[in-house]
């Protein structure tokens, strides 16, 4: 994902704005590989995952997708996203 988009990217939820971000890997030319945007309205986090922010509603979210990548990047996560975020925490 360009760093540039969270210029543009809002909640698809609540329509906040602006996103927080998390950046777990980069590539040259300031492109995010792994990350995760947070909302701090109302709580929700959309993975980024190979360079692709995962920003779907709720009931088209993949369950076991979310729950890999929270397993996968816990230790990098703040607590609230890993054991409290929506729509499932661990």
């Amino acid at each position: 994902m360009q760093r540039k988009l969270l210029d543009i990217l809002a909640c698809p939820i609540d329509k906040h704005y602006p996103l927080g971000l998390l950046e777990f890997s980069l590539r040259e030319g300031d492109v995010i590989v792994d990350g995760v945007l947070t909302c701090s309205e109302c709580g929700r986090y959309y993975p980024i995952i190979d360079e692709i922010p995962v920003m779907l509603p709720d009931n088209l979210r993949n369950r076991k997708e979310d729950l890999g990548f929270l397993e996968r990047w816990s230790s990098k996560l703040p607590d609230g996203v890993v054991h409290g975020g929506k729509p499932w925490s661990l």
